[in-house]
């Protein structure tokens, strides 16, 4: 390992506290385990497997466990909607109710905290582009404060895990009102779950369908899916949720389907493991293609990674802190758009992208570095704008700071 380790620039001594640091957050009673995995000059620089997928049985963390890696599965979903869009049967400035009637007509909140019934008529409809920037107008229940918060959990079920049938969700999406009007902001919402079901639509497959055939297949990413068959569900990493300090870990695992869900959930629902989301890091990295199989054009990639929103926009907070200070938004892909501002949150180079998942998960594509990131963890945290500066980290202090811990060590450890 030392030799591969110093082949791809690093210290090793630097990487060697990785583990050990992390394992400190495990024996701490703080998270269950760790897969991380980290990649840079086309080899894999370092692996670390540590603690338990599962408490009870006391199974450990391997490199191929299973995560349900929750808004890591955004990107994904992205990438299938631009790959219509190079096959010409999307644009980014089409409206979406070419092909979702029930986002017709849509009516905005006077105020994005107050009654549900103070509306005004949406000055423009939603387009691919809104939807693929969050800048759509919809919300996620945990991303809004008031009545339109509890209206989206009562209507359309938990963010993860949903059980209505796509055109009854759609249905259900399109009796509520937007939270501001199409193109005015970024606000976090389900937008992507939106994005999935008009690929599916397009193509007229489910929308599991439209991403084995189209990515996860062409790249082998054979672990990933939005099931988990139960030939595989041993290696499926148990999600816990963490309590006062001091008390035990608790299993708030979803229970497994007898088959693929009747929601595909292209916000929020797939389940991978750290080599497969690694396939599809390196593609994004080498600009679309993976060992001779290309995805998207080159120029179609860099449209992907390129902040699209503006000055004004990045003011505003996401989820109660500003996020925004040194990123950007693409199509799909937070983009690091001042290393010096981001410090605070972790750490990259300019024009490194990514994005996390509710549940811990993370991962990173710097370019500057040719180097991919991947942290995944299963941590349940309570979903709420206040609690937003632990989307990515865990409620107890050492949740929070293993990931920006694991971020800066890893970039510590860069020798050449």
């Amino acid at each position: 390992m030392a030799n591969d380790q110093t082949k791809t620039g690093f210290s090793p001594s630097g990487l060697a506290q990785i583990g050990p640091g992390l394992k400190a957050v495990v024996e701490a009673g703080d998270l269950s385990g760790f897969v991380t995995l980290i990649w840079r000059k086309g080899e894999v620089a370092q692996v670390d497997t540590v603690g338990l997928r599962d408490i009870a049985s006391d199974l450990p963390m391997t490199r191929d466990t299973l995560f349900r890696i929750a808004s890591m599965t955004k990107p994904i979903t992205s990438l299938a909607t631009l790959m219509l869009m190079e096959d010409g049967k999307l644009s980014l400035s089409d409206p979406v109710t070419r092909w979702l009637p029930e986002l017709a007509n849509m009516q905005v909140l006077k105020d994005a905290e107050g009654p549900l019934d103070d509306t005004y008529p949406a000055p423009r409809e939603i387009t691919v582009e809104d939807l693929l920037t969050h800048r759509s107008g919809l919300a996620y229940g945990f991303t809004s404060v008031g009545p339109i918060g509890q209206a989206y959990e009562q209507r359309l079920g938990a963010p993860l895990g949903g059980t209505l049938t796509p055109d009854a969700w759609l249905a259900a999406l399109g009796t509520l009102p937007l939270s501001y009007p199409p193109g005015e902001r970024f606000h976090y919402s389900h937008a992507t779950d939106v994005l999935g079901f008009l690929v599916a639509r397009i193509e007229g497959k489910t929308l599991g369908e439209v991403l084995k055939e189209r990515i996860l297949g062409p790249l082998g990413m054979a672990d990933t899916d939005f099931w988990c068959p139960p030939e595989k569900r041993h290696r499926m990493a148990k999600l816990y949720r963490a309590g006062e300090a001091g008390t035990p870990l608790e299993d708030v695992s979803f229970p497994h389907s007898d088959g693929p869900p009747v929601f595909e959930g292209g916000g929020g629902a797939l389940i991978s493991s750290a080599d497969d989301y690694l396939k599809f890091a390196r593609m994004i990295l080498s600009g679309g293609e993976l060992d001779g199989v290309r995805l998207v054009k080159p120029e179609t990639l860099s449209l992907m990674m390129a902040n699209r929103l503006t000055e004004a926009q990045r003011q505003f907070p996401f989820m109660g802190i500003p996020f925004w200070l040194g990123q950007g938004f693409g199509l799909g892909l937070s983009v690091i758009v001042d290393p010096e501002k981001q410090a605070w949150m972790g750490a990259g180079s300019k024009g490194s992208v990514g994005w996390p998942g509710a549940f811990g998960t993370w991962w990173q594509a710097d370019p500057e570095q040719d180097m991919i990131l991947i942290y995944l963890i299963q941590n349940s945290m309570p979903l709420g704008p206040e609690l937003a500066a632990q989307l990515a980290t865990g409620q107890r202090m050492g949740g929070r700071v293993a990931l920006p811990m694991f971020q800066r060590a890893v970039y510590g450890a860069l020798e050449g």
